[in-house]
């Protein structure tokens, strides 16, 4: 049985620290158990500081995935540092909801292909597939969805994938600035796209 679960997903701060303080503030406000952050929180790794802070200081706590303006040497250390789920190498269960992802992109400093991030999915998934909700949180959009038809970018076949297979309740997903907000259903799967403003959502 799932219990209420409620987040603030967010992506794409880009070291912008005056939007986490408010991300944190409404986390805060709207008494949210967790925070999500779906990668590029840096820009091109220039700095880290400030963007977990603010949601620990709230005791908020965070998962997250890089993005592709992430690098994996950034994500260990936030990981590290804060003692935070870094969920492309830790999956996790809350209140039977579970949670996997896959940072990094086809573009920037964290490159990953298709197959790399399906690949990386099936491994989280396979921690969590008795949970009775599943989170799955990429950087990427999938490819065919209409978040990829609102920009030059084209989605990854490798989320497209893990959704077919794994069927994930929501899927959670970043770095088209221009679709923040914006929501569609893939088969059984709701996708989100998300953004600095973030979002709350209710698990149950």
């Amino acid at each position: 049985m799932v219990m209420t679960l409620k987040i603030l997903a967010a992506s794409d701060v880009h070291e912008d620290t005056k939007a986490v303080k408010k991300l944190a503030e409404k986390a805060e406000r709207y008494g949210v158990d967790l925070v999500v952050l779906a990668g590029d929180l840096t820009y091109f790794d220039n700095d880290w500081h400030g963007l977990i802070g603010p949601f620990l200081e709230r005791k908020k706590y965070v998962f997250f995935v890089a993005g592709n303006h992430d690098s994996v040497a950034t994500a260990v250390l936030l990981a590290e540092k804060y003692k935070i789920n870094n969920l492309e190498e830790r999956a996790a269960v809350i209140n039977n909801v579970g949670f996997f992802g896959c940072g990094g992109g086809n573009v920037g400093v964290n490159i990953l292909s298709d197959r790399e991030i399906f690949e990386t999915l099936k491994k989280g998934f396979k921690k969590i597939r008795e949970a009775e909700k599943k989170i799955m949180v990429t950087h990427m959009h999938p490819s065919g969805s209409m978040i990829e038809k609102m920009s030059a970018y084209p989605g990854s076949s490798g989320v497209r994938k893990a959704i077919q297979e794994f069927e994930p309740d929501l899927n959670l997903c970043g770095h088209i600035h221009e679709a923040e907000g914006f929501e569609e259903k893939i088969g059984n799967t709701r996708v989100i796209a998300l953004g600095k403003q973030g979002k709350i959502i209710d698990i149950d």
